[in-house]
């Protein structure tokens, strides 16, 4: 894709989300998505569903084929779907005891599906869906590697695929616990994205981010888990898409690695205690 066809891409992720988020906000529904932030001020979780719409909207407008503009709307919508199931079921009394993966599977041990799990299988089941997709654009298909592989190492390659979509939106997740974070995570993450194969992908999500990030860091609205997972989806198929089997086991080995340090350490405290990272989460947030 051209550079201009990027700048193109963008622009439609920044104006489909903030159209989103202005039809979500005056809907019948408004009112229900209202909550308190950590500061106690008074926020909307419309901007999760717009964020998810504006970004796979556009991100399918810049892919490069049918196949992966079918992925993105599989993986970004799906996501962004089930992230809002748990932002507003998982909100009641009787859920909020679960924390956690690992407090997720102790209900499940004990007989409860929590929302939280629904949106991790959900979450799952759109990866996959969105890297079966993938397997079918030609230029995903053309890698050197994938040309040697037999049916056991397509299969392989897919379950990768699938987990690196899927986890690349958990990561967002895991960031999404003060105005901006994961916003500015995601874009910095996609702006590297936004060149070379599938740059389309990347640049519709990255415009969208961008679009809505005055508002998250205003503390205007929250983008929640449909916000945070539907970008980090959208991102893992702009990494699926270009990169190897091997590429795609290395990207899983990390994610997986950090999903299971954030049971042990907190990513804000990690941020507070570093001088760069502490600044860049700051930058433009609100200070009173």
């Amino acid at each position: 894709m051209s550079g201009i066809g990027r700048l193109l891409a963008a622009a439609a992720g920044a104006a489909a989300a903030r159209y989103a988020l202005r039809e979500a906000r005056t809907s019948p529904a408004g009112p229900a998505l209202e909550r308190t932030n950590f500061r106690g001020r008074t926020v909307t979780l419309a901007a999760g569903p717009a964020l998810a719409v504006g970004a796979s909207g556009a991100g399918a407008l810049g892919a490069a084929s049918v196949p992966a503009g079918a992925a993105v709307l599989v993986a970004g919508l799906g996501a962004g779907a089930v992230g809002l199931y748990d932002d507003v079921v998982g909100a009641r009394p009787e859920q909020k005891a679960a924390k956690g993966f690992a407090g997720h599977l102790a209900a499940l041990r004990a007989g409860r599906v929590t929302a939280g799990m629904v949106k991790v299988a959900g979450v799952g089941a759109a990866g996959l869906a969105a890297a079966v997709l993938l397997a079918a654009d030609p230029k995903v298909a053309a890698h050197p590697r994938r040309q040697r592989h037999g049916a056991l190492g397509r299969t392989a390659d897919v379950l990768l695929g699938a987990g690196v979509i899927a986890g690349t939106a958990n990561l967002l997740n895991l960031l999404d616990l003060r105005p901006g974070r994961a916003l500015k995570s995601g874009v910095l993450l996609g702006v590297p994205l936004a060149g070379g194969p599938h740059a389309g992908i990347a640049a519709g999500a990255v415009g969208a981010a961008a679009g809505l990030l005055d508002e998250d860091l205003g503390e205007r609205v929250m983008i929640g888990d449909s916000g945070a997972n539907a970008l980090g989806a959208l991102l893992g198929v702009a990494l699926a898409a270009r990169t190897g089997p091997l590429g795609r086991a290395g990207l899983l080995a990390v994610l997986a690695g950090l999903t299971a340090a954030s049971e042990k350490v907190s990513f804000t405290a990690v941020i507070q205690r570093t001088p760069v990272l502490r600044e860049l989460d700051a930058l433009g947030r609100r200070s009173d």
